[in-house]
C-alpha cells in the first residue's frame, strides 16, 4: 500500500493535484500530512475528499476495516495539519462533527463516493467524518 500511496502522491504532484490514473483518475484526491501521534514524523496521504462550502471533508473508512486508519489517530493528536489540493499547500485545522451534522456530511461523502456506503455496511465501528477548515 505504501508504494501504491507514494506513485499516486507522485501523480497528484506531476499534475496540478488530479490523479491521471488507476482507481482514483478522475476523483478529487488530496495529500494530508500529519504529524505522528506516537512518533512525531511526517506521514503523508492521499484521501478522497468533498466540499462542504469553503471545508473540506475527509472519512476515516479504511475501506471499511474494524480499525480506524492511522492518519487518523495523527489528526486526533494534532488537528493542525497540512494539505495539497489542486496543486496548492494549505494549513488547515481539523474538526469531528457529531449527531445530525456528522451525518449529514457522511451522506453528503458516499452521495459522490459510493463506496463509502459499502464501507459503512462492512464495519461495525462508526467512521469518522473530519472537516478541514483552512486556517489562513
Amino acid at each position: 500500500m505504501q508504494d501504491f500511496n507514494r506513485a499516486l502522491i507522485q501523480d497528484l504532484r506531476e499534475h496540478g493535484g488530479k490523479p491521471t490514473s488507476g482507481p482514483f483518475a478522475g476523483r478529487d484526491v488530496l495529500i494530508l500530512t500529519t504529524k505522528g501521534a506516537k512518533s512525531g514524523e511526517v506521514r503523508e496521504n492521499p484521501l478522497v475528499y468533498t466540499r462542504d462550502g469553503d471545508h473540506y471533508v475527509i472519512v476515516a473508512s479504511k475501506s471499511g476495516a474494524p480499525t480506524h486508519p492511522s492518519w487518523y489517530h495523527n489528526v486526533v493528536a494534532h488537528p493542525d495539519v497540512t494539505v495539497e489540493v489542486l496543486g496548492k499547500k494549505l494549513k488547515v485545522h481539523a474538526q469531528m462533527p457529531d449527531g445530525d451534522e456528522y451525518e449529514r456530511l457522511y451522506q453528503q461523502h458516499a452521495s459522490i463516493n459510493p463506496n463509502f456506503q459499502e464501507y459503512r455496511e462492512k464495519t461495525s465501528r462508526k467512521i469518522p467524518v473530519i472537516v478541514l477548515e483552512t486556517a489562513e
